[in-house]
């Protein structure tokens, strides 16, 4: 680790731990106070748009005396993307999130069982809500360190530069479209069928939504690559793949849906079974490519580098 790392590790991974520990210890009390635990995962989206923007914004504001134009004016145009990215994948999933609980009216199913022991909320805030603090400080990486890195560790062509960003967003573009065709597809199912939505998205992998996620995350990197890169970012999104794979995520939801499953609906449990053989939970099988929800997933891809292309010429950058 050189000092140039040290230095990044003080001004990004410190700060960001300030501030989520800070939000997760405020939305500890109001979900102990309202006994909804599904609380951090309203802040989960919301925190980390927040953080970007205060590292992209509001730092060089408060550093420099910028006006709120000016800050953004000295962003180049890759930057802007990143934060762009960051924002519109947060927002939305954000106000996913509350708009299903909203209508929900209860706590999420996932921490039903959980919430059984009588001293939940005793431990809750260092169990979970102050851990998945730390985590996000790591998955914040390849949003904060480009904003206060002075150098990059790559030195590439235009050509190459302009190569990487559109596989940037066409990560992006592709992540996104998975994300938003797997939450509505799920929700207009659940609308009209009892049973186990596999059809769609939903017949690439048992859970699109969190490849979606993924790919998001793997795009901010890739971004990082035309701007300020350094290798640390790298640890962002393999740390939200990990979490998203082994402690919350697929993980979390396919433990609780068996669980309800078994009791209460035999026959959605026989299909997750049997869904299970069928599909893996995260990685489409080489067959999917002639799926044509994974082609159209991929034609956003690219929809997306021609938007952006044609955007960018626009603004003459």
């Amino acid at each position: 680790m050189t000092a140039g790392d040290v230095g990044i590790l003080r001004s990004t991974i410190l700060p960001s731990f300030g501030l989520y520990s800070g939000l997760s210890a405020a939305t500890y009390l109001a979900a102990q106070a309202t006994d909804r635990a599904e609380g951090k995962d309203w802040l989960w989206p919301s925190a980390q748009v927040l953080n970007a923007w205060l590292t992209a914004v509001g730092r060089p504001m408060y550093e420099h005396g910028l006006t709120f134009s000016d800050a953004i004016n000295t962003l180049t145009w890759s930057e802007k993307l990143l934060l762009g990215g960051v924002t519109i994948w947060g927002t939305r999933l954000f106000a996913r999130i509350a708009s299903r609980s909203l209508v929900r009216g209860k706590d999420d199913s996932r921490y039903d069982t959980p919430k059984k022991d009588p001293g939940f909320w005793k431990g809750a805030f260092f169990k979970m809500f102050l851990p998945e603090a730390a985590v996000l400080s790591i998955i914040a990486l390849p949003y904060t360190v480009p904003f206060v890195a002075s150098q990059t560790t790559l030195t590439l062509g235009a050509d190459t530069l302009n190569a990487i960003r559109a596989l940037g967003v066409g990560l992006f573009s592709s992540g996104f479209a998975l994300e938003v065709m797997a939450d509505s597809q799920l929700e207009r199912h659940r609308q009209e069928r009892s049973d186990l939505c596999r059809h769609g998205v939903w017949s690439i992998v048992r859970h699109p939504n969190y490849l979606g996620d993924s790919l998001v995350h793997l795009s901010f990197v890739v971004m990082n690559i035309t701007n300020n890169f350094n290798p640390l970012v790298l640890l962002g999104p393999l740390t939200n793949y990990l979490f998203l794979r082994f402690v919350g995520g697929d993980k979390q939801t396919e433990q609780s849906q068996e669980e309800r499953y078994r009791e209460k609906a035999p026959e959605k449990y026989e299909q997750l079974c049997d869904w299970r053989k069928e599909k893996n939970s995260f990685w489409p099988s080489l067959r999917e490519i002639k799926n044509p929800w994974a082609l159209a997933v991929i034609g956003c891809g690219f929809l997306g580098v021609g938007l952006e292309k044609v955007l960018r010429q626009s603004v003459a950058v």
